[in-house]
């Protein structure tokens, strides 16, 4: 146990379950420990290295900003902020951006943009979310997601229902022209790497439409190109009228935002809603310069070519395995779902100088960087299957 690890077991929260490994630095999809040894990441920071550890652009942005400006309160315009405001509209084909810290703050954002809205349209029934969902770790988002995150914090915040994952007709017979909104991921993360139905997705807008009720979809850690399109709803032609979006976003400095609809964004006046260090013109210039890479360097397409060439190389690999009941994700977001604990294989992967992570119990959660080669997704597949041999 080297100093930055006895000192974390002497003084800071125990709420982590950490890997016995203390990094250093890191590169593309490599990173290092502080002994020197080199490890394969597999995890990319939770779904927020989607452009690698110091990706240049991002690195150089951060040193342009920080000889400027790092902090002005919003009650000032700053240029960053507004340019980012503009893409995101853009690529989402919403209308206004609301800047905060995280993605929980993100959810916390549409909650609260939800509710004001439901009220200038005389609604005060419950918001609708999906069974196996995660959507933060705040008090308010703890009520939305699993019970198993909420164990212990009651009372918890009135104003939400839970229906299964997946299942239209649940969700139909829970809402009403009272409900305010219907909130999900597009796909499940700490849920177990669960890919909405696309039947479903169709279904739930009209029923929207139908009974003016908001979608809220949370792409907080499905979202900028992880799944092979920017954000993972747009691979089913519906649009959400607020969408949360976070992690990946200024390719690894904290920033989370919301985007919705004119006429959604509009519930909020002057002085409802606000941040001190949401938006402010460092993040903001970074984020910009993740979003120029993203586009230059043609990373979406690369989740999705990579995505489909994990995907077929998994089935290859694990075809026949007795202890794998499933592999699903889109892009370079994926599970493999196993019939036993996931994460003795994590930490036989660690073993291999792989990182990963399990999700939900038994789901083996692969979040690479999109700039992973293939002879990298080859070595973790492998990898792979060296422990699950070693761990059966």
């Amino acid at each position: 146990m080297n100093k930055a690890q006895q000192l974390e077991k002497q003084y800071h929260f125990q709420v982590y379950n950490r890997i016995p490994v203390t990094l250093s630095h890191g590169k593309g999809a490599l990173v290092w420990d502080t002994e020197g040894n080199e490890y394969l990441d597999a995890f990319g920071g939770l779904a927020v290295n989607n452009l690698g550890h110091c990706h240049p652009k991002v690195v150089a942005a951060i040193k342009e900003q920080s000889e400027k400006l790092l902090h002005a309160s919003n009650f000032f315009y700053n240029e960053p902020q507004s340019l980012l405001a503009e893409k995101l509209a853009k690529i989402s084909g919403l209308d206004r951006v609301f800047f905060c810290n995280s993605g929980v703050e993100a959810m916390e954002a549409c909650v609260k943009l939800a509710r004001k809205w439901g009220k200038k349209h005389g609604k005060s029934g419950n918001m609708i979310t999906l069974s196996e969902g995660f959507h933060g770790r705040s008090v308010t988002t703890i009520a939305m997601g699993m019970p198993s995150y909420a164990e212990g914090f009651d009372p918890l915040p009135e104003g939400f229902e839970q229906v299964p994952f997946n299942d239209f007709e649940a969700l139909k017979a829970a809402a009403n022209e009272d409900t305010i909104a219907i909130a999900f991921e597009t796909i499940q993360g700490s849920g177990g790497v669960n890919v909405i139905d696309p039947d479903f997705m169709q279904k739930t807008r009209a029923l929207c439409d139908e009974l003016n009720i908001l979608m809220i979809i949370d792409e907080v850690q499905c979202g900028i190109g992880r799944s092979g399109k920017f954000y993972a709803y747009q691979h089913f032609d519906v649009m959400p009228d607020i969408v949360a979006t976070a992690k990946a976003l200024a390719g690894g400095i904290p920033v989370g935002a919301i985007i919705a609809k004119e006429e959604v964004a509009s519930a909020f006046g002057f002085g409802d809603h606000g941040t001190t260090f949401g938006g402010n013109p460092f993040t903001c210039h970074v984020a910009n310069a993740a979003l120029e890479a993203i586009e230059e360097e043609n990373i979406v397409q690369q989740a999705a070519e990579k995505g489909l060439f994990m995907m077929d190389l998994l089935e290859e690999k694990l075809k026949g395995n007795p202890n794998v009941k499933d592999i699903r994700g889109k892009g370079l977001m994926i599970g493999v779902e196993l019939d036993r604990p996931a994460r003795p294989v994590i930490d036989k992967m660690f073993e291999y100088n792989v990182l990963g992570n399990a999700a939900h119990g038994t789901v083996v959660r692969f979040l690479p960087p999109l700039v992973i080669t293939e002879k990298q997704i080859e070595k973790v597949v492998d990898v792979l299957v060296m422990a699950l041999e070693q761990t059966a």
